[in-house]
Formats: C-alpha cells, sequence, structure tokens
C-alpha cells in the first residue's frame, strides 16, 4: 500500500525530531559537560592537552635542526623495520613527533581539543591509556601488514613500507574522538570520524590511513567494553584480593577457669573492750 501524504508527513516529523533530540543530547555530552568541568576545574584540567600541544610544538622545532632532526629520531622515531622492543621503546615519545608529510600548526588544533575535551570528559588516567593503546595498535598492525608482504587481499604490504617513518599524533586523535564518541553515545562524532578516515584509506591508500582505521576500531573495542568487567579478569582480580588478604579470625573466646570466692571483711568481736574517748576541752569566754 503506498504511502499517503499524510503518512510521509509523521515520517518527516518524527525524523525531525530524532535529529534534534540526537544532536541536544550530544551537544550536552560533548561540549556542555566537558565545559562544566573546565569551569568547575579550572586550567587543572588541560593538563594533557597542554603538554601535548607544546610536545608536538618543542619537538617540530628541535627537527628544524641536523643534529635535532638525528636526536628526535633516536628518541621517537618509529618504522616497521625496528626491533619490536625499539619499537616499543619509542612508542610513547613518538606521540609527540610530527609526520613529516602533515602541517604541524593545522593539526595542533584538533590534537589540544582532543586531549582537552577527553581528559574533562573521561580523565587523566583513561585518556592517556586510549591514546597510547590506540597508537600502540597502529604501530604493531603495521608491522604486521609489512611481516605478511604484499597479497592478502591488500591486507600485506610490501617490505619498502617498513621503512617509511611512523610518527605523529594523528592515531591517538582519532581513538580519543572515536572512543569518545561511543562511551557519550555520539553518532555524529562517531560518523565524522569514522567516515573521514575510511575516506582517507581509500583517496589515498597509504601506511598512515590503515593505521588509523585500525585505531578507529581498538578504539571502538575499548568503548564497547567500557564500565565492563571481563570474567577471566574478574577472576584473576577476586584470587589477587583473596590471596592478598589476611584470613578472617574470630574473636578470642574466654577460658572457664576456677571459680572465685569473695573474702568476707573482718569482724570485731562482740565483746571487745571499746577504746575510751578523750573528752573534749572546754572553752569558756573571757
Amino acid at each position: 500500500m503506498p504511502f499517503m501524504a499524510g503518512d510521509w508527513g509523521r515520517v518527516a516529523a518524527w525524523a525531525v525530531r530524532f535529529v534534534r533530540h540526537t544532536l541536544r543530547g550530544e551537544w550536552h555530552a560533548v561540549v556542555v559537560d566537558p565545559v562544566r568541568q573546565l569551569v568547575r576545574r579550572g586550567l587543572s584540567g588541560l593538563v594533557l592537552a597542554f603538554v601535548a600541544a607544546f610536545g608536538v610544538i618543542f619537538f617540530h622545532g628541535i627537527a628544524q635542526h641536523p643534529f635535532g632532526r638525528r636526536l628526535v629520531w633516536h628518541l621517537g622515531g618509529v618504522t616497521a623495520d625496528l626491533p619490536l622492543w625499539l619499537s616499543l621503546l619509542r612508542t610513547p615519545v613518538s606521540l609527540y613527533v610530527p609526520a613529516l608529510d602533515l602541517p604541524v600548526w593545522a593539526g595542533i588544533t584538533q590534537l589540544f581539543l582532543a586531549f582537552a575535551l577527553a581528559e574533562l570528559a573521561l580523565g587523566r588516567g583513561r585518556t592517556l591509556a586510549v591514546a597510547y593503546l590506540t597508537t600502540l595498535a597502529g604501530t604493531m598492525t603495521a608491522r604486521v601488514m609489512v611481516a605478511l608482504g604484499p597479497g592478502w587481499w591488500g591486507l600485506g604490504l610490501p617490505p619498502e613500507a617498513g621503512r617509511i617513518l611512523d610518527t605523529g599524533p594523528s592515531a591517538a586523535v582519532v581513538g580519543l574522538f572515536t572512543y569518545l564518541a561511543v562511551v557519550r553515545r555520539a553518532p555524529v562524532v562517531f560518523t565524522l570520524t569514522g567516515g573521514s578516515m575510511v575516506w582517507e584509506s581509500v583517496a589515498v591508500p597509504n601506511l598512515a590511513g590503515r593505521e588509523h582505521l585500525i585505531a578507529v576500531a581498538a578504539a571502538l573495542v575499548l568503548g564497547l567494553l567500557h564500565g565492563r568487567r571481563l570474567p577471566l579478569l574478574a577472576r584473576l582480580a577476586g584470587r589477587l584480593d583473596a590471596a592478598q588478604r589476611p584470613p578472617r579470625s574470630d574473636p578470642p573466646v574466654p577460658r572457664p577457669g576456677p571459680p572465685r570466692h569473695s573474702v568476707p571483711a573482718p569482724r570485731r568481736p562482740a565483746n571487745s573492750p571499746t577504746l575510751p574517748t578523750s573528752p573534749k576541752p572546754h572553752m569558756s569566754r573571757g
């Protein structure tokens, strides 16, 4: 049965109400609540954002000189052909090393906004964990792709990709926006973040685009696991807690001792002589 004009009107009205309700809820969850936290906490709620922005500016300034460029490489340069232990050691610093093929000053605004919103909405510890884990997921996946080699339905990469410098905070920024969108139920932010990464990987099929997609996937999984305890981890935590907690002991029960008899007070015999009392002196008035 074809839709009538009134049915299309009701569908359009429902769609408008749904979009308005979604946008209002997303605006309060992603913007209004962090701004309230900023007013309550002050600039102390933006520590990670300032550290991330100034870290990228600092390493960018050092890399402008030949000696500084070598120093930045030895501190935070990551490629897929490095030994695994060295790659893991340099990954935290690589978050602040700007990529060579991306504009630094244009990305600092996105970096500051991502870390600021995440720190205010999620907390400092969770923000650091999500940023590091999403970056690490992209770095480790790049190593797997290079190890697979060309082919594998387009998943593998040629050996030349293992020498591409894999630095920059872009994977952390993408991961933080995705995680924040999943936790705060913001479909518009999630669509913009994930859609832009898919478009980037299709338009420019390079290593960075694939790592951004991996960062989105890792942040999506972390967001879906937010607030949940895995059964294995819960059992392990329970066993560790039981091993560290001392055994519970009952209060001591007093043992019955020998019966106690009351000692009577000494009594004076009835026929014992009484001591005479001295007369009180008589005082006369003069």
